[in-house]
């Protein structure tokens, strides 16, 4: 690239091809994350822009970029940004990357609150928050709700509540750091929860080594690794909710999309809970655990 003049158009043209054949996630979308994000411009810009001549120091930022990318780093660890329920939110390599999939979860909880009386101004609980996504995606849709996010790891708690400020619910969505439920301890009076939601670590120890390498290599270990079945934090979470749920109370957990029956089994066995259902994501695959506190 060295010497040479180098447009948008020609930058895009060059890489999208050349991620294709090192295997890069959609390279057209891609490169042009990696570029607008070199030229601190919206994506959109990119198109009005075709023939902008780049400087050597954004080629140089945005070689090593590329290079990064082709060793299947994730591109929203080299932006910094991810984007969950049309919100921006940072990342880095301390909290797992919001996935669309998750969205069910979010969507099915907003449906609950809009159609339930009783919800107009509910109390949630989101534990392994990571980057806060859930929390803050309820927290934005629900202006008089109040969320408690916690997580075990104090680098993802500094994220989500740089997300919670950034996105203008700091005041309704505190972030603790704890082990689950641990994260309340110490809180004053900490009342019931109407809902207690979650998207806990679920691939079962057996299957880490043969996750891709973008997700194996780079996103951390503890917020996926779900022991022997993949769902051991699933339990746990179980085991809390009864005692820190409303009567009535809901918790939506989400799991991988093969664990619905096995879910199903282990929710049996937990007697405080009735109306146990598994609720599908957009391409019709089982995606979150749901169930009523009796």
């Amino acid at each position: 690239m060295a010497g040479e003049t180098w447009t948008v158009r020609r930058l895009l043209e060059w890489t999208t091809p050349f991620f294709s054949r090192k295997e890069v996630d959609s390279p057209r979308l891609s490169a042009e994350l990696l570029l607008a994000h070199v030229l601190k411009v919206p994506r959109i810009k990119l198109y009005t822009d075709y023939e902008r001549i780049l400087g050597e120091g954004d080629l140089t930022q945005y070689r090593a970029l590329v290079q990064r990318a082709v060793e299947h780093e994730p591109i929203a660890y080299l932006t910094g940004i991810a984007h969950f329920f049309n919100l921006e939110f940072e990342v880095n390599r301390d909290v797992l990357i919001p996935r669309p999939d998750t969205e069910t979860l979010v969507e099915n909880v907003l449906q609950l609150v809009r159609n339930q009386s009783g919800l107009e101004a509910p109390r949630i609980l989101d534990l392994c928050t990571g980057s806060g996504s859930i929390a803050i995606a309820l927290a934005t849709r629900l202006k008089h709700a109040t969320v408690i996010a916690s997580d075990i790891s104090g680098k993802a708690v500094a994220v989500a509540k740089r997300n919670a400020e950034k996105l203008g619910v700091a005041d309704r969505v505190a972030v603790e750091e704890g082990d689950l439920y641990q994260a309340l301890a110490g809180k004053v009076d900490v009342q019931p929860f109407d809902l207690i939601v979650a998207n806990p670590p679920y691939i079962a120890t057996s299957q880490m080594a043969s996750l891709p390498r973008n997700v194996r290599e780079y996103e951390p270990v503890a917020a996926l690794e779900g022991g022997m079945d993949g769902l051991m934090v699933h339990r746990r979470i179980l085991e809390g909710a009864g005692e820190r749920l409303v009567s009535g109370g809901r918790v939506f957990l989400e799991i991988a999309f093969d664990q619905g029956p096995r879910a199903m089994e282990m929710m049996a066995r937990f007697a405080a809970f009735e109306e146990a259902r598994v609720l599908k994501d957009y391409g019709g695959r089982d995606r979150v655990l749901t169930a009523k506190k009796k």
